[in-house]
């Protein structure tokens, strides 16, 4: 299949960008100096740990998808390799599926150190290994999905500073995309009403993918819930590839 060669060649050149490994060294050393906060603070350690360490891994992730994502397109356009590629029997949409299925192998397996590192670092302070936080991390993955396909979505049309900051904006109201419903009572009109109806559903709710609380305290998670939340997610980042492929098509590079 076409679309393997790509998604490997893009897994290559990502691994080879200084500011992957300079996030995930910032993360782990976020992780691994938990503990000593944790030692500074009023609760259970390993609480605390888990708290520092999911939210590091989470914010460090996403900072990833972006600055990686946002240029997979340019950097071809700007080499003007893009030309090459295209010239050969590559249909776009092969060409930005092997680009988005490469950056989401770097990023999983980039979570994956990450998240290693907060196993061990649970490790060596309870001496169990924290199996449960596998969940919160596969929902995370998923939510990367939708990050990760905006952030090629924006990547086909603007430049990489306008897509990093498009992209930071949707990570943003996609955590605060729940208060419309709060909103829309409080609005009288009836088109404010359902503008935030309408902004409800359009935009991404990623705090379907936000089990950080019930890991931390150790609370009952239906599977269910996530179900719904990796079918949410990947049903999500198709429509957002669909667009992403539909600008890119349109796009003239002569």
């Amino acid at each position: 299949m076409k679309v393997y060669p790509i998604a490997l060649n893009t897994f290559r050149e990502a691994i080879r960008d200084r500011i992957l490994y300079l996030l995930l060294f910032f993360a782990l050393l976020m992780i691994f100096t938990s503990r000593i906060a944790s030692l500074l603070t009023v609760g259970e350690e390993s609480k605390i740990i888990i708290d520092v360490g999911l939210s590091a891994i989470s914010f460090f992730g996403v900072l990833m998808a972006i600055l990686i994502g946002i240029t997979l397109v340019s950097r071809e356009i700007e080499k003007r390799t893009i030309y090459n590629i295209l010239s050969k029997p590559i249909r776009r949409y092969q060409f930005l599926l092997g680009k988005y299925a490469g950056l989401l192998l770097t990023i999983l397996i980039m979570d994956f150190i990450m998240t290693l590192g907060l196993l061990l670092t649970l490790y060596f302070k309870s001496g169990r290994f924290e199996l449960h936080l596998l969940l919160a991390m596969g929902l995370f993955f998923c939510e990367l999905f939708i990050i990760t396909a905006f952030a090629i979505f924006f990547s086909t049309f603007t430049t990489p500073i306008l897509s990093s900051i498009f992209t930071l904006a949707i990570y943003a109201v996609g955590h605060l995309s729940w208060n419309l419903l709060a909103l829309k009572e409080r609005i009288a009109s009836f088109w404010g009403k359902a503008l935030c109806f309408m902004l409800y559903y359009l935009l991404p709710n990623l705090e379907n993918f936000n089990i950080k609380n019930e890991v931390v305290h150790q609370l009952t998670i239906g599977w269910k819930t996530v179900l719904l939340a990796i079918g949410y997610g990947i049903s999500y980042s198709v429509v957002i590839i669909l667009l992403a492929t539909l600008i890119f098509q349109r796009r003239d590079f002569v």
